[in-house]
Order: structure tokens, then sequence, then C-alpha cells
């Protein structure tokens, strides 16, 4: 192949799919229910976090699934209808940006998890999750850092969660106009910034988290220091 066929092929490839190593071990083994959980919206200044719990039958392999954070918007929408129209349990965890303020962001982001295996139509045997183990599940389960770039269902988990969260911060644009919410989801921007510096937080923003509280304030972002921020998890 020649230099540009090579560029074309190369182009076309997209994220490596999350295959299902880890899930088709514990299939074998007799445990038909693996549940893979992922939560995002660890990062953004307002908004809820979202976890959500995604259950494969046996033998499921799904061609493109992969970390929600490399796929493109119209990728993430096309993979959830297909995730849940083979899963056979979805669950949905929510955090609202008050309870993230009582909790603090990192027991936020368990509860949302707990909340997501609870909610499912099932119990899993087995729970696979991202990150860092979840308290107090009744069942087994696996941690795995950056899972949801390797574990299918782990990365099924963060598409689902992350469409969810979009159309929630599309739909919170609508009734906090100024802010901006439809565009960046609540992550840290410039013009988020601003927006809060001129309007004042909104019921959705995360009180606790320094960049909100400086703006209120008048003051300059402290995240600045780092550079731009746009972040997505």
């Amino acid at each position: 192949m020649g230099a540009t066929g090579a560029h074309r092929a190369k182009r076309r490839r997209g994220p490596a799919t999350a295959a299902p190593h880890l899930e088709t071990l514990l299939w074998r083994v007799g445990i038909r229910h693996v549940a893979g959980v992922d939560e995002v919206g660890m990062g953004p200044l307002a908004g809820p976090v979202v976890a959500a719990a995604v259950v494969f039958p046996p033998g499921t392999h799904l061609d493109g699934v992969a970390d929600s954070k490399v796929l493109t918007a119209a990728q993430r929408e096309r993979l959830d209808v297909e995730i849940r129209r083979r899963a056979v349990g979805v669950g949905l965890g929510v955090v609202e940006p008050d309870e993230i303020d009582r909790l603090n962001i990192y027991h936020a982001g368990l509860a949302a998890c707990r909340r997501a295996v609870e909610a499912l139509p099932l119990v899993p045997g087995f729970v696979l999750v991202d990150g860092r183990e979840i308290p107090d599940l009744p069942m087994p389960q696996s941690a795995y850092p950056k899972g949801d770039s390797f574990v299918c269902s782990i990365a099924a988990a963060s598409i689902v969660a992350k469409v969810y969260r979009d159309a929630l911060m599309r739909a919170l644009d609508g009734r906090y106009p100024g802010y901006g919410f439809a565009r960046h989801m609540g992550y840290s921007t410039r013009a988020h910034f601003a927006a809060i510096r001129t309007l004042g937080p909104s019921p959705i923003h995360r009180r606790s988290f320094a960049p909100v509280r400086a703006a209120a304030r008048g003051e300059a972002d402290p995240q600045l220091a780092l550079g731009p921020v746009l972040a997505a998890d």
C-alpha cells in the first residue's frame, strides 16, 4: 500500500473497541449477569454526576464501544441506542449538585455508581467498575483504572451515562439561560466562568467548587493558571 493509501486507512480507523475479555472470563465460570459501571460529570462546575450500569447477555460483542471521551457526540448517540437494545439491564444513578456539595465530589461519584447498580432491573453476579470499588455493594466487584478504555461493559456504561447527562444539561440550558450549558455541559470554560461572574451561580452550580466561589465573588478564575480548561470525564 502506498503512502496515500496508508494515510486513508489510518484516517478511517476509529477508537479501539473495548472487547469483553473480562466479561467472557466471568461468563465462562457461570456468572451470567456481569455489570459494567462508570460515572461522568465529576469535573464540571454545574449539573449532576451521572453513573450508569450496563449488563449484557453472555457472548455480546459490540463494535465501536469505547471510552465515551474519545467518541463524537453522534457516535455516542448511535451507540447508546444499540447498547440499550442489546443489554438485558441498564441502570442510572444521579447525584444532584446540592448533594455533591454536601458529600464532596469523590463520595458523590461513588454514590452515583451505587445507585446505578441498585437501579438495574436485575441483580448482577459481578460488577466491573471504572477507577475504584463501590462501597457497600452486596455482590463481588473489581475496579479497573481507565477501565472505560478496555472493558466493554464499563465503556458502554460511560457512553450511556454521558448521553443521559448531556441531555439533562441541554434541558437545563433552557431552564437557566445565559450560562451556555448546552455548549459546555457545565464544564469549566472562560465563557462559563464569565457568565457566573455576571449572572451569579445558578441553582445547579456546585458551590463547593473553588471556581464557582471565585466567580461569585468577582475574582479571577483559579484554574486559569492551569491553561485552557474544557474537560470531559
